[in-house]
């Protein structure tokens, strides 16, 4: 993690964003996801998404919001609902069905 505020010079405050992504089919899920709230970086290890979709009984897709099940040991408890709201306002929606 690259904490922002402990640079000597003053810096510009950043937008929050997702800085990447790299979850693709068929494991949409599996990504390693960066985000930067308040100027500083999180990096949240794979698999820490999962998708609110699902495969119904006749093998269809279904989309739907993402969760965030697993977050840095360092990651504020006060900033998890700013974090899914840049995940699911950046990163499609899917379910690609890659854990049938």
């Amino acid at each position: 993690m690259i904490n922002l505020r402990e640079r000597a010079e003053p810096i510009e405050q950043l937008p929050d964003d997702v800085i990447s992504y790299d979850g693709s089919y068929p494991n949409l899920c599996s990504g390693t996801l960066v985000l930067r709230i308040n100027n500083i970086i999180y990096t949240f290890e794979a698999y820490s998404l999962s998708s609110g979709g699902y495969i119904d009984s006749d093998y269809n897709s279904h989309e739907g919001s993402w969760n965030i099940s697993n977050y840095p040991s360092n990651f504020p408890e006060n900033l998890k609902q700013r974090a899914l709201e840049l995940v699911n306002d950046n990163i499609r929606y899917g379910c690609c069905g890659g854990c049938i």
